[in-house]
């Protein structure tokens, strides 16, 4: 069987896939790539076809503020506005038409599609292809008990909550997701296709797709009063990894030697997309934490490393580019990250309690589902105090019920293969036609 399978070029999308390209391969299935070239070389590694990007624009964690310069002025309800029309809808006939040429040299039988390429209805209706969507966050799809997306809320609890949120929902519909709703409303229409008025932008692959994909499971989402049952809830799906893989030699020395010197482990990351403003968690957690029993590993993402080791040189202090995190988390106590949701399964998938703090970039509703779950404490801002991190690291550190459930959240992982479950959802979609 040949498989398509689709991602934009951001890390936080592409590798949770990586594992499922490499399984499908190893089962003798042809698998090849659509994604943007700055993927390649990882793709040669993991013995994967690529097919680039042509028409699409290739968006990257390093190239938005240079692409859109204007990008890195907005925040909240207007970053979301911009990212949504830019980054995402304006590519929705760049990526089909792309994929359209891929299908004259490799005539796959299915394609498996990063959620937010929003051409799951092209493909499966004008190409006639059965289409998977694989979705690295948490579910987008609308629910009357789900609050709505980018405001960071936890579901309603008090009438006036769903005063709040029916408004927000309206601020959402009528303002923050307009541009980028009606940008892909008018690209559809130029393939014959029409769009219910009601229909938000983020139910479309939900709508679409044959099989969903969710990455995470039903417990880190909120109740729901409607179950689609094409959404497959598989775990943790975390990048593919060698067998004999390994970390930066240096770094790993480093990190080894200071695990055994300290009482407890702080992990602290801003991520791949938000890190180039260090002052906003990761000096903010140094500082709370620095000159105290506590070993602090600090993953930059690439960003200011140099600057923040000349500025602490502590010994309770390590700050790499990367960081090992499969390596690290198993003697670590808390992570504290801005919430990404790829570094939020990967903490809970070793039963690593969280502290988060983080709003741009959908961030705000994955720290709400972990404060929702009792995993961990949301501080609601970007640029919490180094009092304020200390406080919540002391508070998750001093009550066990916060590990408790983190590692009753990853016994759900572990009772499952994800990857497994996954592919299985996959070839079934693809026999189905």
């Amino acid at each position: 069987m040949k498989i398509l399978l689709a991602s934009q070029a951001v890390a936080g999308h592409f590798n949770p896939m990586t594992g499922i390209g490499v399984r499908l391969k190893d089962h003798g299935h042809e698998v090849g790539w659509y994604t943007g070239s700055t993927l390649a070389g990882r793709l040669d590694e993991l013995g994967i076809p690529h097919y680039p990007f042509e028409r699409a624009i290739e968006h990257t964690a390093d190239n938005l503020n240079e692409l859109y310069p204007q990008r890195a002025r907005l925040k909240g309800p207007m970053a979301i506005r911009f990212d949504g029309e830019r980054i995402f809808a304006s590519n929705v006939t760049n990526f089909f038409e792309d994929i359209r040429d891929v299908h004259r040299r490799f005539p796959f039988d299915a394609v498996v599609m990063d959620n937010t390429m929003f051409i799951q209805r092209l493909v499966a209706v004008v190409l006639g292809k059965p289409v998977v969507s694989f979705v690295p966050i948490g579910n987008m799809e609308r629910d009357p008990l789900v609050p709505p997306m980018f405001f960071g809320f936890a579901p309603a609890r008090t009438p006036a909550d769903k005063i709040l949120h029916a408004g927000a929902r309206m601020v959402s519909d009528q303002f923050v997701t307009k541009p980028a709703r009606t940008s892909y409303v008018r690209q559809l229409q130029g393939y014959g296709l029409t769009t219910p008025r009601n229909t938000p932008i983020t139910d479309e692959p939900y709508r679409w797709s044959h099989a969903v994909i969710q990455t995470g499971t039903a417990s880190l989402d909120f109740p729901r009063r409607n179950i689609n049952p094409k959404v497959h809830y598989v775990g943790a799906l975390l990048p593919y990894r060698p067998p004999a893989g390994g970390s930066d030699a240096a770094a790993a020395s480093r990190q080894t030697t200071a695990e055994g010197t300290y009482r407890r482990t702080v992990v602290v990351t801003q991520g791949t997309v938000d890190n180039r403003d260090p002052a906003k968690l990761m000096i903010p957690t140094i500082e709370a934490l620095k000159d105290t029993d506590t070993l602090i590993v600090v993953a930059t993402g690439g960003a200011n490393t140099g600057d923040l080791r000349r500025r602490y040189p502590q010994p309770n202090v390590v700050i790499e580019d990367f960081v090992d995190f499969t390596r690290v988390f198993p003697a670590t106590d808390v992570f504290v990250t801005n919430g990404g949701f790829g570094g939020v399964l990967l903490s809970l998938s070793h039963g690593v309690p969280l502290v988060t703090a983080g709003i741009n970039e959908g961030k705000s509703d994955v720290n709400a589902r972990v404060e929702h779950a009792g995993v961990g404490i949301n501080l609601k801002t970007e640029t919490p105090r180094a009092a304020a991190v200390r406080a919540a690291v002391d508070t998750v550190l001093a009550d066990p019920s916060w590990r408790a459930r983190a590692q009753a959240v990853r016994g759900q992982f572990e009772a499952e293969d994800s990857i497994g479950a996954a592919v299985d959802v996959i070839l079934a979609t693809a026999a189905r036609g």
